[in-house]
């Protein structure tokens, strides 16, 4: 295996520290103090609006995120000397980086509902209730609950990833 540039394998750490801070930073935020602390706060209607413009700018922001993950993680894991070739798990390290990787396509899944399953309904539902139709309020906040628990579920998942990353450091 040719040696990587000192130099740009701590480029790739950094791009991937980065995307990790606003993946994760975003998720919590949103999670543990906007979305409780605006439900709280305001009305159905603009608790929904605030929902709609907060996840569309969030969700950006984490498919990004994930594709500088996956780009930058999978050029750190080709460069580590416990890398022994496609699901060789014969150390701790492959072991702890499979679970990563198992724990991050669950994320993705769960990132990959919300964004074309659940949200797109929540937002059906706010423009029904902007040209005037009858929308009932329980469906609204039985999505909304459902987007929050996903949410707190994708942060779950984000924490045990971090976890997992520190077993493989220290492997």
């Amino acid at each position: 295996m040719k040696e990587i540039p000192p130099a740009i394998l701590a480029l790739m750490y950094w791009l991937h520290m980065l995307a990790t801070i606003a993946w994760l930073g975003g998720l919590s935020a949103l999670s543990l103090f906007v979305l409780p602390a605006a439900r709280k706060s305001l009305d159905a209607t603009a608790f929904s609006s605030l929902l709609g413009r907060i996840q569309q700018r969030l969700q950006t922001a984490g498919w990004l995120s994930l594709a500088v993950l996956g780009a930058t993680g999978m050029f750190q894991m080709s460069a580590s000397p416990n890398y022994n070739g496609f699901l060789a798990i014969d150390n701790p390290w492959a072991a702890a980086i499979l679970s990563k990787h198992i724990a991050v396509l669950v994320m993705v899944a769960l990132s990959a509902y919300n964004t074309w399953g659940l949200l797109p309904a929540i937002r059906r539902l706010a423009l029904l209730r902007s040209v005037g139709k009858a929308v009932p309020v329980e469906e609204t906040a039985r999505l909304e609950n459902r987007e929050l628990l996903l949410l707190r579920l994708n942060l779950l998942f984000s924490v045990l990833v971090l976890a997992l990353t520190a077993l493989a450091r220290a492997s």
